[in-house]
C-alpha cells in the first residue's frame, strides 16, 4: 500500500520544509507579535484572562506564545507534527499531538476562541465540511473563529498556494464565506493581511500597498465594472457563533 502523503510529509514537516521558512529569532517574534497587537488583539481583548482557548494546527506555538504575553493563561495547541510540537512544548506552550478533527470530535471541552493560522487550506473539501461545522459545534455561544488562510484571489497568490505540498483547498473571502455560512456561522468578516502603519517604515509599506492596489483595481473596474478589497497573499476572517 501507498504511504499517505500526510504521513510521509508531517513527519518531517518541521525539519524538511517549516524551518526552511520560518525562523523565530527574538527580532522576528517581536514583529510577529507587533503584527497580532494590530490584527488579532482587538477581535479577542473582550475576553478575560481565563478564556478557553484552542489553536488548531499551532505549529511551533508562536501564536501561543503571543497569547500568553497578553495574559490569557488557558490556552491548548493541537498539531500532527510531532516534530513541531516538541518545539512548541520546549518553550512551555500547553499543546498535544494529534488529527485535529478526531480531537474535536471526542473532546468534552468548549472554547471561547478557536484560531486556525495557515490551516484549512490542508483539508479536502469532504474533509473542511465536517471540520468547520466540528468547529462550530465546539465554541460557547457568543465564542469566536479566527482564521487566517492563503488567498485565492491574491496578487501573488501562487507563491503561498503552491508553495507547500501539503495544500489542498484554496479560498477566497467568498468560498470562505460559502463555507463557514453552511456550518452554523451567521457573519463572516474578512480582512487584509496587508502592511500596519506601526511606525514609518509600515507607513510607507501601506502607503505603497494601497497605491497599488488602487491601481490594479482600476483595470479591474474597466473589465468587469467591479473591484477587490482584498488582494494580500493571504487574509483573515473571524466569525462570532
Amino acid at each position: 500500500m501507498q504511504n499517505n502523503h500526510r504521513d510521509v510529509l508531517y513527519t518531517k514537516y518541521h525539519s524538511s520544509f517549516n524551518s526552511l521558512i520560518s525562523i523565530a529569532d527574538e527580532k522576528t517574534l517581536n514583529r510577529l507579535y507587533a503584527h497580532y497587537d494590530y490584527k488579532i488583539y482587538p477581535i479577542i481583548k473582550k475576553f478575560n484572562s481565563s478564556a478557553n482557548i484552542l489553536e488548531l494546527g499551532c505549529g511551533p506555538g508562536y501564536l501561543l506564545q503571543y497569547l500568553k504575553s497578553k495574559g490569557f493563561n488557558n490556552c491548548l495547541g493541537i498539531d500532527l507534527s510531532s516534530e513541531q510540537i516538541e518545539i512548541a512544548k520546549s518553550n512551555g506552550n500547553s499543546v498535544i499531538q494529534g488529527d485535529a478533527i478526531e480531537f474535536l470530535k471526542t473532546h468534552q471541552k468548549t472554547y471561547d476562541v478557536i484560531f486556525a493560522f495557515d490551516f484549512i487550506e490542508h483539508f479536502t473539501k469532504d474533509e473542511l465540511i465536517e471540520l468547520s461545522t466540528l468547529i462550530h459545534d465546539n465554541l460557547n455561544q457568543g465564542g469566536i473563529f479566527i482564521i487566517r488562510t492563503p488567498n485565492g484571489q491574491g496578487i501573488f497568490a501562487g507563491t503561498v498556494i503552491y508553495g507547500d505540498l501539503t495544500h489542498q483547498t484554496i479560498f477566497t473571502p467568498n468560498s470562505l464565506i460559502q463555507l463557514l455560512s453552511q456550518s452554523g456561522f451567521k457573519e463572516v468578516h474578512c480582512f487584509e493581511n496587508g502592511p500596519i502603519s506601526k511606525d514609518l517604515k509600515g507607513f510607507i509599506r501601506k502607503l505603497f500597498w494601497e497605491s497599488f492596489k488602487f491601481l490594479l483595481n482600476i483595470f479591474r473596474i474597466s473589465e468587469i465594472g467591479g473591484k477587490i478589497n482584498i488582494l494580500t497573499q493571504d487574509f483573515y476572517a473571524y466569525s462570532v457563533k
